[in-house]
Formats: structure tokens, C-alpha cells, sequence
């Protein structure tokens, strides 16, 4: 049976360090890497943990790259703070370590059981949410893009049928804050492919990610939830252009 790491990106999660390493408790190698926490995150890891490294934060995809190569097992797991590796779940990676894959495939794709305000969101354009977590250390890297950033592999990505339990809220008002945050890195991001700035830019993309999350994907359906999701989602495509603005502007 192949050896397990599983990597923890984690930066003042006090709220969740603990439930997530105790989710994972069948890794070989339970490693956190931590962005400078001051909430107590660090000194939790330390007791719970196999090894904790710390670096200050970027963006996210630089810091799984520069954590990524001090795992110690070729086969990694990379589990976010707030989400959960269910029973169902670790029983599958625990059939794919025992009988790994001969056919160059070096990745897997995880299904996200995402929760928000409380309740499990089944539409609203959340419905088909995948990353890639389980991966083989010296054959995939994260493209470097401040926001969003998937997996680059080289070679073959399969997917497992059990998913991650997904609860990124916390409070309306800090769900806000991290969609204010990724607006800043993704006007950096568009800089390089959006050319002059238009009312196109300004409303009908808004305008169109509200339709496309509320009606196209069925955010009706989630409810109060659902219009919550698409609103908040046509207000963060706004503000990505009004910070674009702000950059070229040299008024950020």
C-alpha cells in the first residue's frame, strides 16, 4: 500500500484545525502549511499534527507550490481548512493506495459537497463543483493564477465517486471580506487578457452572472441561499472591474 501525506493549507483557522486533522487521521503524514496565524492556529497544529511549516501568505496557489514539495510520501491529499474527508471518501483513497494506478494517471478529481448559511446548496452553480486533490507530488503543480488556480498534471486525471463536505460560511459578513479579497487578485489576473473597460464590463457581466447562477443553474431552487450566491457572485464580477479600474488608475 502506498503512503499518504496529507497537506492542510490553514491561516487563522482556529475554527476548523482541529475537525479537519481529526477527518484525516488515516494519513501517513499529516502536514500544515501555515500562512503566520495569530488566531492560535499554529499552536494547534503543532500538538495535532505530524510537521507544520510556515511562510507568509500570497495567493493561494504559490503557497500549495511551495508546500507541496516537502511532502514526504509521493501520494498527497490537499484538504482545505473547511472541508472534510468523509468516511466514504477516505475508505476510496484508501482502495486507490492499496491498488495504485498503472495507467499514468497521477491525479483524481474530488467532488465538494458545498454548504453555505447553513444549509447544503444543491444548484446555484455549485452543484458540479470538483477540484483536484489527490495527486502525486513530483508530477502536478498548481498554475500560477491568484484565484482559482487548478491543478497542472503531467499525465492522466481519474475522479472518485465519494466528495469532500465543503462549509466555507462562516458569517455573511467575513463571506463578503474573502469575495472583496479574491476581487483584488483577479483584477490582477484580468489585467493581462482584458483589454479597454467598457459598460459591457460593468453591467452585463454582472448583469449575466447573476442570470447564469440564479436561473441557467437553478439558484432559485437553493432559495433565499440560492439568490444570496447570485447576487453575491454578480456583485464580485463588478467589483473585479471597478479594482481593474482602480489598478490602472494607480488609485488601488
Amino acid at each position: 500500500m502506498e503512503k499518504l501525506t496529507v497537506l492542510i493549507p490553514a491561516g487563522n483557522e482556529i475554527h476548523n484545525i482541529e475537525d479537519v486533522i481529526s477527518s484525516v487521521k488515516f494519513a501517513d503524514e499529516i502536514l500544515v502549511a501555515d500562512s503566520l496565524s495569530s488566531d492560535g492556529t499554529y499552536e494547534k497544529a503543532i500538538q495535532l499534527a505530524h510537521k507544520v511549516i510556515r511562510r507568509e501568505y500570497q495567493y493561494s496557489a504559490s503557497q500549495k507550490n511551495w508546500a507541496i514539495p516537502q511532502a514526504k510520501y509521493e501520494w498527497i491529499l490537499l484538504v482545505d481548512a473547511d472541508e472534510r474527508v468523509t468516511p466514504e471518501l477516505e475508505a476510496e483513497i484508501i482502495s486507490i493506495l492499496k491498488n495504485p494506478p498503472t495507467d499514468n494517471t497521477v491525479g483524481y478529481w474530488i467532488g465538494r459537497k458545498n454548504h453555505f448559511m447553513g444549509k447544503h446548496v444543491k444548484h446555484s452553480g455549485w452543484k458540479n463543483d470538483k477540484v483536484i486533490r489527490l495527486f502525486k507530488r513530483d508530477f502536478c503543480k498548481y498554475e500560477d493564477k491568484q484565484v482559482h488556480a487548478e491543478i497542472i498534471a503531467e499525465g492522466k486525471i481519474g475522479k472518485l465517486k465519494h466528495k469532500f463536505y465543503h462549509n466555507t460560511y462562516i458569517t455573511i459578513d467575513k463571506h463578503l471580506e474573502k469575495m472583496n479579497r479574491y476581487a483584488w487578485w483577479q483584477a490582477g489576473d484580468y489585467d493581462k487578457k482584458t483589454g479597454k473597460l467598457t459598460p459591457y464590463h460593468f453591467v452585463i457581466k454582472p448583469l449575466w452572472s447573476f442570470f447564469k447562477h440564479y436561473i441557467m443553474q437553478g439558484g432559485f431552487r437553493d432559495g433565499v441561499v440560492g439568490l444570496t450566491i447570485s447576487y453575491i457572485q454578480s456583485y464580485t464580477v463588478f467589483m473585479r472591474y471597478v479594482k481593474l479600474w482602480l489598478l490602472r488608475k494607480n488609485r488601488a
